[in-house]
């Protein structure tokens, strides 16, 4: 894709195997097409990599954390799992939520957790609402450590943020399909590894192998769940779709 900005004559000009359009600053296609580019800016610049969340680092485009926060405010689960844990910022910002909301808990699940982070994750004064299962996010072993975290009844919203690769995520949709509750969502995070492929860090299979992908593919095998948009709250704007490292991602269980 090919991008103009014009910003005496507030136009954006694309070009790419579909043609050339021009489209007024004031439109969704002008602000899609210009979002895409600031996402593979982003990428290339590490722009994730600058966050923290209550004095923990987050590796989390801004815009996926304030979207989940809704999500979890309609859903309001009793328990969200996250596999991959990493500086431990997203594990405490869904606890600062459930704070909040004087409910629910979080379960992180980490093959290898960092010692130093370990001891931060433990410090922190949101910890009481943590728990940390160690171990392969995709062994049956591990998946039960968690099955055993969570109550009868309990809401369960699950988010899959450790290995991206395709049959990584695949089998972890496999492994906690029957753990997410009716209703709720596994979300199946960074499929924008398959479009930003060409730029640093990226490998030329990402195009397939990715999270997306496989989240389609486990859509396909299990008729227990559908990818679909949450409804959100809240626009007043033009702006159709959202601006996310996590496109396709959510995953819900419909019964």
């Amino acid at each position: 894709m090919k991008l103009t900005y014009d910003d005496k004559a507030s136009i954006v000009t694309v070009e790419d195997e579909a043609g050339t359009r021009t489209h007024g600053l004031d439109t969704p296609e002008a602000f899609e097409a210009m979002s895409k580019a600031w996402l593979r800016a982003g990428w290339d610049t590490k722009y994730v990599y600058s966050f923290a969340w209550f004095g923990r680092p987050v590796i989390q485009l801004p815009e996926d954390m304030i979207r989940i926060q809704e999500l979890i405010w309609e859903l309001k689960p009793d328990v969200v799992v996250e596999t991959g844990v990493a500086h431990g910022g997203s594990l405490i910002f869904y606890a600062t939520l459930f704070k909040a909301m004087d409910k629910g808990r979080v379960i992180g699940v980490e093959l290898s957790l960092r010692d130093h982070n370990r001891a931060a994750i433990n410090a922190h004064p949101l910890a009481n609402l943590i728990s940390i299962v160690d171990g392969s996010s995709t062994a049956p072993e591990t998946v039960s450590k968690v099955r055993a975290e969570i109550k009868p009844g309990e809401k369960v919203l699950v988010i899959l943020d450790s290995n991206h690769t395709r049959q990584h995520v695949l089998d972890e949709l496999r492994a906690y399909a029957d753990i997410v509750t009716p209703g709720s969502y596994i979300v199946a995070t960074d499929g924008i590894m398959g479009e930003v492929v060409g730029g640093p860090r990226t490998k030329p299979e990402w195009t397939t192998d990715n999270p997306e992908q496989a989240a389609k593919d486990f859509v396909a095998e299990n008729a227990n769940f559908i990818i679909e948009e949450p409804v959100w709250p809240f626009n007043e704007g033009v702006v159709r779709k959202r601006v996310t490292y996590w496109p396709g991602c959510y995953v819900k269980r419909v019964r």
